[in-house]
């Protein structure tokens, strides 16, 4: 049962001064135990209320001092009688582990056999861990004991206070939300220091502690850098008495921001060395979750409504303070990656406004669906947009009144306006309606006035960006312009092409006219600055999106362009996007091994050329679209792409199934390179590739696998990433209808398993017919569905193989 919004109203109107207290034994590898001390004040003592604890058994119940024989228990929610004005409930209970991410997640690394074991929370699954008013609004101090293995590492929201044998005590926390509860324990590889008075670690399984020790000093930089930006920029000191942070196996998110604790998707400390991209992602993550301690965890929303408080801000310092702290290619990397998953989530059906209204979020499930890019894409654009029109030092003093006037309490977004309006004479409220209570995005268009290039606004919103001039490769002039219903002429560049939103400021679509645009295709490779290289690509992809130019023409401008890229960011995110979209979804299916064959002579032209940070990148996009089978069967031979440049073990994996994808490899080689790897990794790359083999039996073996109740998250999406291989159309086409069929049962594990098989929904290259009839097909099953999340993720497909129809029926 999902938590209804008039429920969290009720609860909250009632439920008052929360404490727990929190006893775990994870010494059974079965279930584990939870004891629960739950204290708070009733407003009615005539009402009842529930607490939510998940699946549990052996449950006892005691209600001040009084043990309740027959407790009202329906496997989510103990109902509560016979309370008092003050009160003390007791839950006891085994509760199970899961292996999905959702829940006290359980790992046993097949590298070593070690077992490690983490409360992995979120929307409605703290009541997986223990009982609890598990609402974001119903904050409360937490105290912690947990009973472990001895030889383990434990580490939790605070720090550890003393232990005896086998059981940990730990500070209690200051009044936090039931999500941000977390425990991580396990034989860990940890790097601690001291930073600022406070203790800090970074930690791992055991298995990549060389990973760790391999990029610490990065990591350790980052998160120093970061520490020291907030807690000079915010008023409001750091909340909590530790900082860690986990690279934790089985993570379904990029990372949460559990309060004290962070933990990762241990991914992002990859077994080999780390591209440009790759060292951006983690320290952009590294940021945005720190910023999460005061966006969230020092103030929390109310309901899931305000999310944006949370997420938009946190995306947007941690690009911004990423920047600030000199890791290269940050803004770029916005660009390229993470802004346009804000445009395609603002096109579909199913966008939202940023600040939504509370009743519309009836229940967890329906605001769980809001955890999209138009919360982190879309509003980190738009706070991004806010800071260029207040400037940075009013949007700090706003925040700054925020923070103080609400610390350890919860907000909604009329809270941060009201902050805004006490340091600015700006309408931030006019501006909140624009930007934050609407849905869509504006375009911004170059037209021309004889030689005169004049700006033009496609929509409502105020907007105020960089206008750049170029002459040849280099920039003749820019200026900052504000656009609103009133075009904009720019008579100083006046015979020049020109690029407007040059550093990216605006949330807007940018369509140049056929002059600017020819212009930039001649010297996009030689124009001097990363970001409005990055902006350029970015543009080059709206007009692939629009059906303004073909695939065919797309591909051209890389030809020419990518190879000469000197950014590692920048050559690293254009070249994903072309392998992961471009050709993955975009592309026809008789077009595409043409297609892998241009982007991979691209790469080759990069690897040749010696730089060693565009190289790496350049390798692995070989490996994922070479057709030359003597070149690959090489690189295993030797270990080697050129010259210094060893193939490492997940690009060597990446080698195999591109052999089994051509048919010229099997499972005899699959079998040879598991055995060497033995890792989580090597064990999800050989599933991959035995489902990216090119004959039926491999289908059918994939598709049994994904009906298994007991896999776990991560070796699901290495199947169906195999399943779905491009360029296997007539393989994969008899399972097209048995996923629609099929996928809600597998969906009914949970709501991040749901979003998993969502995810999994096919996106390959097809025949533009099938890819209609499919379609249509997909939103039959979508309008039956009754789980919320999977029917988001079908709707969200449906519109998304539009797109793909647009750019196909281009040309």
């Amino acid at each position: 049962m999902s938590l209804t919004y008039d429920e969290a109203r009720t609860r909250a109107e009632q439920v008052s001064e929360i404490t727990y207290r929190i006893d775990l034994d994870l010494t059974s590898r079965e279930t584990f135990g939870c004891r629960t001390t739950v204290t708070f004040a009733l407003a009615d003592p005539r009402a009842t209320t529930f607490l939510e604890l998940k699946d549990a058994q052996e449950l006892r119940l005691t209600v001040n001092d009084t043990p309740v024989e027959s407790p009202a228990y329906d496997s989510g929610r103990i109902t509560l009688h016979d309370l008092k004005p003050r009160n003390e409930v007791v839950v006891e209970a085994r509760v199970p582990y899961v292996n999905d991410g959702d829940g006290m997640h359980t790992f046993t690394d097949p590298a070593d056999d070690e077992t490690y074991v983490s409360a992995l929370l979120g929307m409605d699954i703290a009541q997986k861990v223990f009982a609890c008013f598990d609402q974001p609004d119903l904050k409360a101090p937490i105290s912690l004991t947990i009973d472990a293995p001895s030889a383990w590492t434990v580490v939790a929201n605070g720090r550890e206070l003393g232990r005896e044998g086998g059981v940990r005590s730990f500070t209690t926390t200051p009044p936090i939300s039931t999500y941000l509860f977390v425990v991580c324990a396990g034989p860990w590889h940890s790097r601690t220091w001291e930073h600022a008075g406070l203790p800090f670690g970074w930690h791992i399984r055991a298995s990549l502690g060389g990973e760790l020790d391999r990029d610490f000093e990065d990591m350790k930089r980052v998160t120093e850098a970061c520490f020291d930006f907030y807690t000079d920029a915010f008023d409001e000191p750091y909340p909590f008495d530790s900082y860690d942070q986990v690279m934790q196996p089985g993570h379904n998110w990029g990372a949460l921001e559990t309060a004290g604790c962070v933990t990762f998707r241990d991914e992002y400390v990859p077994r080999h060395d780390p591209d440009a991209g790759e060292v951006v992602d983690r320290s952009t993550v590294i940021a945005h979750e720190m910023a999460h301690m005061w966006f969230g965890d020092l103030v929390t929303m109310k309901w899931w409504q305000d999310t944006w408080l949370n997420e938009s801000f946190a995306d947007f310092m941690g690009y911004h303070v990423a920047h600030e702290a000199g890791v290269a290619g940050s803004w770029p990397d916005f660009s390229l990656n993470r802004k346009p998953t804000g445009y395609a989530a603002d096109a579909r059906r199913s966008t939202h406004r940023i600040a939504e209204d509370a009743e519309r979020l009836v229940d967890v499930d329906t605001a769980f669906t809001n955890f999209d890019m138009i919360t982190y894409a879309k509003g980190a654009s738009v706070l991004r947009q806010l800071v260029t029109w207040l400037g940075w030092d009013t949007f700090v003093a706003g925040t700054n009144v925020y923070l103080t006037r609400h610390r350890f309490a919860n907000a909604e977004l009329s809270d941060y306006l009201e902050a805004l309006d006490s340091v600015t004479d700006r309408d931030v409220r006019g501006w909140a309606e624009a930007y934050l209570r609407t849905t869509g995005f504006d375009t911004i268009r170059v037209t021309r006035d004889g030689d005169v290039p004049v700006l033009e606004r496609d929509g409502s919103r105020p907007h105020r960006f960089t206008v750049a001039a170029l002459e040849g490769a280099t920039v003749r002039g820019s200026r900052l312009v504000d656009l609103a219903d009133v075009p904009v002429p720019l008579p100083e560049y006046a015979g020049a092409p020109v690029i407007p939103n040059a550093h990216d400021e605006a949330y807007a679509a940018v369509l140049l006219d056929d002059f600017s645009w020819r212009a930039v295709v001649d010297d996009l490779g030689t124009v001097p600055d990363p970001l409005l290289r990055a902006v350029t690509w970015t543009n080059a992809t709206t007009r692939l999106r629009n059906g303004l130019v073909t695939v065919r023409e797309y591909l051209d401008v890389v030809e020419r362009h990518l190879g000469k890229e000197t950014d590692a960011v920048v050559f690293d995110s254009v070249s994903r996007r072309l392998v992961r979209q471009v050709l993955a979804q975009w592309t026809a299916p008789e077009a595409l091994a043409a297609a892998e064959r241009s982007v991979c002579a691209v790469a080759q032209e990069v690897l040749a050329a010696g730089d060693a940070d565009r190289a790496l990148a350049a390798m692995r996009r070989i490996a994922a679209t070479s057709h030359d089978v003597d070149l690959l069967r090489r690189w295993l031979a030797s270990g080697e792409a050129r010259p210094g440049l060893a193939v490492d073990r997940d690009t060597r994996w990446m080698v195999v199934r591109r052999l089994v994808i051509l048919g010229e490899a099997g499972d005899d080689l699959v079998d040879r390179e598991e055995t060497d790897d033995r890792s989580a990794s090597g064990r999800e790359s050989a599933l991959a590739a035995r489902a990216s083999r090119p004959d039926a039996a491999a289908k059918a073996d994939a598709w049994t696998k994904l009906h298994d109740p007991r896999i776990s998250n991560r070796d699901f999406g290495a199947v169906v990433f195999g399943l779905w291989t491009p360029g296997q159309e007539d393989l994969t086409v008899p399972y097209l209808d048995r996923y629609l069929h099929e996928a809600p049962g597998i969906a009914a594990r949970g709501q991040s398993f749901s979003l998993d098989v969502g995810d999994a929904t096919p996106r390959f290259p097809m025949a533009l017919p099938r890819l209609e009839s499919y379609r249509q097909a997909l939103a039959t099953a979508a309008e039956n569905l009754d789980n919320t999340v999977l029917r988001r993720s079908w709707d969200d497909t449906f519109d998304d193989l539009g797109v793909t129809m647009r750019v196909r029926m281009a040309g």
